[in-house]
């Protein structure tokens, strides 16, 4: 059964399928089950002859804030009674089911465009990096905020570094710094950055002109960037990314360390939040 929380609605005249995270009370943070159903439309998508372009888009004007760290492990399910962690096997075996939807959306066989708005963390930053066009608003906050609970070796490390750069690369994920999109015009990390009130209108227009391509010519197109990238950057990520996040979210905090996993089971996640901002504010 469809999660209403992921919409689908198909051009069919254009071959243009749009894909909106209906999640707005969360800012569109999405759970393992958002995920699957997302992944799910995409595959059809996918598959489909007529089908030229995904656009991903957030309901309520916002993208995505990524995965819903209110639900923080429980997605690696419930261990053995007196188990206080999650064993490395069973963190190997989720991080790589979770992480095959990134590297299938990087490889997409179709054109993938962002509409990006309000926020595009974690997750959602990387959706709005990998998709082929990205429109994003000037004033959207995008970052890794997911960094400051369990450090840097989180996500497609090897996305950054080859779409931001080693030196924004290691800003975002060495601090957590949420930055505005506007402070990277210019410098060619999406396809367009305009003001938030044109962003749904552009990635529409961008929608349409890819769409006006001929559908061999995508899928082959597609195919050759994705051999490109695996040469140039992507070579092994499809294992690093899921081996480095499966390690990092076992990490011991030393005293005076924030740990959101434990201030999250003793405040509750809006205090958990609360605190993490405050211990990583610096004047």
């Amino acid at each position: 059964m469809a999660d209403n929380r992921i919409l689908r609605d198909y051009d069919a005249e254009n071959g243009i399928v749009r894909l909106t995270i209906n999640n707005p009370e969360r800012r569109n943070a999405y759970d393992p089950a958002m995920r699957e159903q997302l992944a799910a439309f995409l595959d059809d998508a996918a598959a489909d002859d007529d089908v030229k372009v995904v656009h991903l888009r957030g309901a309520g004007g916002v993208f995505s804030t990524g995965a819903d760290m209110g639900n923080a492990y429980s997605w690696y399910g419930a261990g053995k009674a007196d188990e206080r962690r999650p064993s490395q096997r069973r963190r190997l075996a989720v991080d790589r089911r979770t992480f095959s939807f990134y590297h299938n959306f990087i490889g997409f066989p179709k054109v993938t465009v962002a509409e990006v708005a309000g926020y595009a963390l974690g997750g959602g930053f990387e959706l709005a990096l990998a998709a082929d066009i990205a429109v994003v608003a000037r004033d959207t906050r995008i970052g890794m905020p997911a960094t400051r609970f369990l450090g840097p070796a989180l996500g497609s490390l090897h996305l950054f570094f080859y779409r931001l750069g080693p030196v924004l690369a290691r800003r975002l994920l060495l601090t957590g710094d949420i930055i505005e999109a506007g402070e990277l015009e210019g410098r060619g990390i999406f396809t367009e950055i305009t003001d938030a009130a044109h962003v749904a209108d552009r990635a529409a227009r961008w929608a349409l002109k890819a769409s006006r391509m001929p559908a061999d010519g995508i899928v082959i197109a597609k195919e050759a960037f994705r051999m490109v990238e695996q040469l140039q950057a992507y070579h092994g990520e499809e294992v690093f990314s899921y081996l480095t996040h499966a390690y990092g979210t076992n990490l011991r905090f030393e005293p005076g360390e924030f740990n959101f996993v434990k201030a999250r089971a003793e405040y509750g996640t809006k205090e958990a939040f609360r605190m993490r901002d405050r211990h990583f504010h610096v004047d």
